[in-house]
């Protein structure tokens, strides 16, 4: 592999651009495989972080349309995965939980995932796992740059 000039933004995005969007894109496929959309499990994981958000929150947090992710958790708490809790400090408030049914499913698609991870992982060389290591940081702190 060529050697990648990191100070130049433009080249290193370039360069990470696409295998960030695959590594990501397999990781939703792990995610479908166990029966969960990619939005079911970023809904799934918005709630377990953020126990008692309402709707207008996780709408919020995830840019969409207030009825859009209304109707998200409308289905959601069909399938048992979610439930409503009234909220004890304003009674005119409801919000949302994840019950044991959709902690089940939120651990199978972290299983699945992890194990889709490390079996590639496996397959590195030593040093090519410490570089990934290394980069968890940095990539962690390009999300708590976002505008």
């Amino acid at each position: 592999m060529p050697t990648l000039d990191p100070s130049d933004p433009i080249v290193l995005a370039d360069a990470l651009r696409a295998p960030l969007l695959r590594v990501a894109r397999r990781l939703r496929q792990e995610a479908q495989r166990a029966g969960v959309s990619a939005l079911d499990a970023l809904v799934l994981g918005q709630i377990k972080r953020n126990p008692g958000v309402g709707v207008c929150g996780l709408a919020d947090a995830e840019q969409m349309s207030r009825p859009a992710m209304s109707g998200h958790v409308k289905r959601l708490e069909a399938a048992g995965w979610i439930s409503r809790a009234t909220d004890t400090e304003d009674g005119r408030r409801t919000g949302l939980q994840i019950t044991e049914t959709g902690s089940a499913q939120m651990d199978l698609i972290r299983q699945r995932r992890n194990d889709w991870l490390a079996a590639r992982l496996a397959k590195l060389a030593p040093a090519d796992r410490e570089a990934l290591k290394a980069a968890q940081g940095p990539l962690l702190l390009l999300l708590s740059l976002e505008p």
